[in-house]
C-alpha cells in the first residue's frame, strides 16, 4: 500500500485531502487495531499514524485503541528495524520517519542510506534518458515538418502573403529544432554523468549488499 505521507514529515495527505483515507468503514468496524498497529509497524509509519486512522474512522463513529495499537505497532516495528529492511526501503525510495530505537538504527540507518544513494543514481538515469528521449522525438517532430514546410513553399499558387507565412513558420521550426538540439546535448551529458555515478554507487556497494 502507497504511503500517503509527505516525505520529510509526518503530516497525512488524508488531512489535506479525502483521496487517501487509511482505513475502510469495515476496517474501523472490526477494530482490531492490534493487527492494524502491527501492519503499521512492519511498514515503519511513525504513532502519528494513529491519528490518521483516527480520522477515517471517526465518520463512522469508531475510535481507536491506542494501548492495542502501540503494542502491536512495537512489535511490527521489530521487524522493520533491520538491516535488510533498511537497505530495501532505500532501494525503493521509500522515507524513513526514525521510528527505530538506536541500537536498531545502528544498522538499519546505514543500509537504508546505502539503498536510497542507489535508487537516487537511478533515478537519475532514467530522468536523464526520458529527457534525451523527449529531445529526440521533437527533434524527429519538427524535422517532418520542416519538410512539410518546405514542400509547402514549393507549391504553386500560393501568393507571397501565403509565402511569407509559411517562410516564417519555417524559420519558427528551425528555431525549434536548434532548441530541441540543445536539448538533447544537455540530456546526454546528463545521462553520460548519471551512468558514470550510478557506476561508481553499484562499485561502492557491490558485495555488500544484494544489487
Amino acid at each position: 500500500m502507497r504511503r500517503c505521507i509527505i516525505a520529510g514529515g509526518v503530516v497525512a495527505l488524508a488531512a489535506l485531502s479525502g483521496s487517501c483515507t487509511t482505513m475502510s468503514k469495515d476496517e474501523c468496524l472490526a477494530g482490531a487495531w492490534g493487527e492494524k498497529g502491527y501492519a503499521d509497524g512492519a511498514a515503519g509509519y511513525p504513532m502519528t499514524r494513529l491519528d490518521d486512522h483516527a480520522k477515517a474512522c471517526a465518520k463512522f463513529q469508531v475510535a481507536p485503541n491506542p494501548a492495542a495499537y502501540e503494542s502491536a505497532r512495537e512489535d511490527g516495528l521489530r521487524t522493520y528495524c533491520t538491516l535488510r529492511r533498511g537497505w530495501e526501503e532505500g532501494r525503493s525510495g521509500n522515507t524513513y520517519y526514525g521510528v527505530c530505537r538506536p541500537e536498531e538504527e545502528a544498522a538499519f540507518l546505514p543500509a537504508y542510506q546505502d539503498g536510497r544513494r542507489l535508487h537516487d543514481v537511478e533515478e537519475a538515469v532514467s530522468s536523464a534518458e526520458s529527457a534525451l528521449n523527449g529531445a529526440e522525438a521533437r527533434i524527429a517532430d519538427r524535422e517532418d515538418k520542416l519538410e512539410a514546410k518546405e514542400r509547402e513553399l514549393r507549391d504553386e499558387g500560393l501568393t507571397d502573403e501565403q509565402k511569407d507565412r509559411v517562410r516564417d513558420r519555417i524559420n519558427e521550426v528551425r528555431g525549434e529544432i536548434r532548441q530541441a538540439r540543445r536539448a538533447a546535448r544537455e540530456a546526454r551529458d546528463a545521462l553520460d554523468q548519471a551512468e558514470w555515478d550510478l557506476r561508481r554507487v553499484r562499485l561502492d556497494l557491490i558485495g555488500r549488499y544484494p544489487i
